[in-house]
């Protein structure tokens, strides 16, 4: 990446035809050795060539479009002149894999974790209360509610008590993709280092029946997990009576977990983007991308999810595969999509969103492009279903919808401990049990929503700092964040709102 002299534009690669407007550019700006035609937006997208009719548009020397009419050197490139369009890509199999310079173990960064009774370390400490089914929520809120605010103050290293309500359960086929992806939802949460302990609470009637859930996925109840079932207890009243009483007892465990040293390899880090802009891929994601390499020489994992938002750059990471299989189960995943979107109707290229377009992003192969570099370059060890366990250390791909809240219930089900979440419109997400980080992608936004913004990438785009000087900032910041340091949407309360099983099927 490089910024003009007049620092007026940002180049990406030597062979782009295009490059992205810095800041607000008038009419008559001098843009590298070309003038614009027009008032160009900062984030937006700049000729530096003529381009015609049909021809690629090219930034990261990939392609992010085809030009719907001829382009003129100085014109502005968006929506109303380039568009989407397939095009043959080259997956070359593990071509660019190459082993990872692993730090040595005794040399590992450290963070301040919870190590729970079955080896598994947390960054947080909750209790939690999952719904099984929409029909329990109520009854799983108000069971939480019981420990509310100052009603929690006699357990004072415990993080909060938690419910988790959702919008499915019932009405399901019970072999199908959405109570698939429930069950691994809620079994995942049950089972995160981040809960001290866990209590589900479920109608009795739904799809979602709790005791076959956990006999399948060989749970056992324990004192860290316990179930209710409205309708065996008597209703609302007994229930939440009975469910408070169980909750005491998790609490008085909890509170006497500590924090003690652990290496950042029990670090599982959740990577997001939304509210994606023009600077998405120049600024916060690639210093991500360089914070997971180093998390990854540290012996830690990092979870690339969001399907539909690796379209178009897929073979980037095919390329990195540690093993062909590796690389085809993401290629069946992609295929999955396109058959998916085609049968409801949509299609690959619904993506960017409004809010994406208005930041300066054309085509969901420019969002992708940038999206993908969130996950640094090591090599690519393997491929997961919608909220399947993590077992693979390194980098590793989730799949999942774009859907913030959808994706990231799913990586923190398979085992992320901690979420990154980059963003150039400003998002205000943040989840329980899992803190969330908010990486700005520019200054302005930052400056303006500094409640919500963690850390400010932005200065890369402004020649204060590199990207690898951002990545170690980042890396850094996670291992503070792990080591119980609040993110801004912890402070602000935010978090137990935003869990959202992936409903990727039927409701009848």
């Amino acid at each position: 990446m490089s910024i003009a002299a007049d620092r007026a534009s940002i180049r990406l690669n030597a062979a782009d035809n295009v490059v992205v407007a810095r800041d607000d550019l008038a009419l008559g700006t001098p843009v590298e050795s070309v003038t614009t035609t027009t008032a160009v937006p900062r984030g937006h997208k700049v000729a530096t060539a003529a381009i015609a009719k049909g021809e690629v548009v090219r930034k990261y020397d990939q392609i992010i479009g085809f030009a719907t009419a001829a382009i003129q050197p100085g014109e502005h490139v968006h929506s109303h002149n380039t568009e989407f369009g397939d095009f043959d890509r080259d997956y070359a199999f593990g071509v660019d894999a190459r082993p990872t310079a692993f730090v040595p173990a005794a040399e590992r960064a450290t963070f301040q974790g919870f190590v729970r009774a079955d080896g598994q370390v947390g960054t947080r400490n909750f209790v939690g209360v999952l719904a099984s089914v929409n029909c329990s929520n109520s009854v799983a809120r108000l069971i939480a509610d019981a420990y509310a605010g100052d009603k929690l103050a006699a357990w004072s290293h415990v993080d909060g008590v938690v419910a988790l309500p959702h919008q499915t359960g019932c009405c399901i086929p019970l072999d199908g993709d959405t109570h698939g992806n429930l069950e691994r939802t809620l079994v995942g949460h049950a089972r995160h280092p981040n809960f001290a302990g866990v209590l589900l609470v479920g109608l009795g009637c739904e799809v979602a029946q709790i005791d076959t859930m956990l006999e399948r996925y060989g749970l056992s109840k324990s004192a860290s997990l316990q179930t209710l079932v409205i309708q065996d207890e008597g209703g609302t009243v007994a229930t939440v009576a009975a469910g408070v009483t169980k909750l005491r007892a998790m609490l008085d465990s909890a509170e006497t977990a500590q924090r003690t040293t652990v290496d950042a390899s029990h670090l599982t880090v959740a990577l997001e983007c939304g509210g994606s802009d023009g600077y998405s891929g120049i600024t916060a994601n690639p210093a991500l991308g360089a914070a997971v390499d180093l998390l990854v020489r540290h012996g830690g994992t990092a979870i690339l999810a969001e399907t539909p938002e690796i379209y178009g750059a897929e073979h980037l990471l095919t390329r990195r595969a540690v093993t062909r299989a590796v690389g085809e189960k993401l290629i069946a995943r992609i295929k999955w999509w396109e058959q998916h979107t085609a049968a409801n109707q949509a299609r690959m290229d619904n993506n960017p969103t409004p809010g994406n377009k208005q930041g300066g992003l054309t085509t969901i192969l420019e969002k992708s492009l940038g999206a993908a570099a969130k996950g640094g370059t090591t090599m690519l060890m393997d491929v997961y279903k919608y909220a399947e366990p993590v077992t693979a250390k390194g980098f590793v791909f989730m799949d999942s919808p774009g859907y913030d809240p959808a994706s990231i219930t799913g990586m923190v089900s398979g085992g992320a401990n901690l979420t990154c979440f980059t963003t150039g419109r400003g998002s205000v997400y943040g989840g329980k049990p899992v803190p969330c980080l908010k990486l700005a992608t520019n200054t302005p936004m930052f400056e303006r929503m500094s409640d919500d913004m963690d850390i400010n990438c932005g200065i890369i785009a402004d020649g204060d700092v590199s990207t690898a000087e951002m990545g170690e900032r980042i890396f850094r910041l996670m291992l503070d964040t792990a080591s119980g340091q609040p993110s801004k949407s912890e402070i602000h309360g935010i978090g137990g709102l935003e869990f959202c099983p992936w409903q990727a099927g039927v409701v009848m």
